[in-house]
């Protein structure tokens, strides 16, 4: 992933960018497929969508879209039922376009975390946290009675946050704490579904989930693979359950271990999160937690899926 870098007086904003060979630049020498560019920079849409806005001839509008995608400045992102059949919905991939014409010089600025703050952009917004940081109630709570020790993993995870921000105002909770307005912010969980109720109330709607008939054991819904060891943990990313337009961030395990190691594995390996990820509506992994040095911690993590 490629990244351009803007200097603002408020500070610097970090924007995707596309890399593109200049021999492929000639998909954009069209008025028409720059209009096209145009509209799917508005909002997804399909050729026929397209056609009807523009009052252009729709094969001619399918030619430029597929010189846009085989040239990597569009790309499909899902067929949907329209009369007649499926409809392509196209997206633009990046809003930004770069061309690389020879290695020059590169600064380096140590501020810069592209790949980083790609990753929480929902949840960092003007240098703040935008959302609601939430972790189990040391106390006996819930239906299953369980007292939450994910807290202090979640110190890791509030460092690693806080490198991000400016501004730092209180948007932590304990689940115990949080009521129904409050989901529909942007959600970093913490803990297992036993400790943190949130977990649980949505453990049904996860892509890999806690099997609670069966020890909490983690099982995948695309490898069918169950997980029972207690330093396994899953790191999930996907729109918020209780509000579209929102995402959640879950970092948990069946065990305190299990929540240590996926803390451990987003923190230590971010930038190569997408590796690997099998779910097409955010990113899903399941991490298992690795004592490197023999101290009784963990320190490391190796992906499972």
């Amino acid at each position: 992933m490629s990244y351009v870098v803007e200097e603002h007086p408020e500070g610097q904003k970090i924007h995707r960018t596309l890399i593109m060979k200049p021999a492929n630049f000639n998909v954009l020498n069209s008025e028409l497929a720059l209009k096209v560019l145009g509209e799917l920079g508005k909002k997804p849409q399909c050729a026929m969508d397209i056609a009807r806005k523009l009052k252009e001839h729709e094969q001619k509008i399918y030619y430029h879209l597929r010189r846009l995608e085989k040239a990597g400045v569009i790309k499909l992102l899902k067929r949907e039922e329209r009369v007649g059949g499926l409809a392509k919905i196209y997206g633009v991939s990046h809003p930004y376009i770069s061309v690389k014409l020879y290695d020059g010089e590169h600064l380096t600025d140590v501020k810069s975390k592209p790949k980083e703050l790609d990753f929480f952009k929902s949840f960092i917004k003007n240098g703040e946290l935008n959302g609601l940081l939430v972790v189990g109630s040391p106390d006996p709570h819930g239906k299953y009675g369980a007292q939450a020790s994910d807290g202090s993993a979640a110190i890791d995870l509030a460092l690693m946050l806080g490198s991000f921000l400016t501004h730092v105002s209180p948007n932590y909770k304990i689940d115990t704490q949080v009521r129904e307005e409050d989901l529909k912010n942007n959600l970093i969980l913490v803990g297992g579904p036993k400790a943190n109720i949130l977990i649980d109330r949505i453990n049904g709607k996860l892509p890999i989930y806690f099997d609670t008939k069966n020890e909490f054991n983690i099982v995948s819904s695309f490898t069918k693979s169950v997980y029972s060891e207690d330093n396994v943990g899953i790191i999930v990313k996907m729109k918020n359950p209780f509000a579209n337009d929102k995402e959640i961030l879950i970092l948990s395990g069946k065990r305190f271990k299990g929540t240590k190691a996926a803390i451990l594995g987003l923190m230590k390996y971010l930038k190569k999160l997408e590796d690997g990820n099998r779910f097409e509506e955010g990113i899903v992994r399941v991490v298992h937690g690795i004592d490197r040095d023999a101290d009784g911690i963990i320190d490391d993590v190796e992906f499972l899926e």
